[in-house]
């Protein structure tokens, strides 16, 4: 294979990760904790878009809040991994990519 072509795949598969990425950026996950009563939105770029908390969590404490933060953190983030996987896995034609 000649450099040329090489280039050339280089340049393809550079142009389809970046479009991946801009996916990845409009794509939108929510991760639900104790019935519904928080729910985390985050962006396949794992930004951080907003937190719904039921007002009866709230009344229960501080501890309370942040146990169902973090578990429905924990579930946007698990979400927010597959759609990762899948876009960056279709974008590069199943070559390992790092995060």
């Amino acid at each position: 294979m000649d450099m040329e072509s090489l280039m050339a795949q280089a340049k393809e598969l550079q142009d389809k990760v970046a479009a991946a990425q801009e996916q990845l950026e409009s794509i939108r996950v929510k991760g639900i904790a104790d019935a519904g009563a928080c729910i985390v939105e985050m962006s396949g770029k794992y930004d951080m878009l907003g937190i719904t908390l039921h007002p009866d969590v709230v009344a229960r404490g501080a501890d309370a809040i942040s146990a169902v933060v973090m578990d429905a953190y924990r579930d946007a983030k698990a979400k927010a991994d597959d759609v990762i996987d899948r876009v960056m896995g279709a974008a590069t034609a199943g070559m390992p990519m790092a995060q």
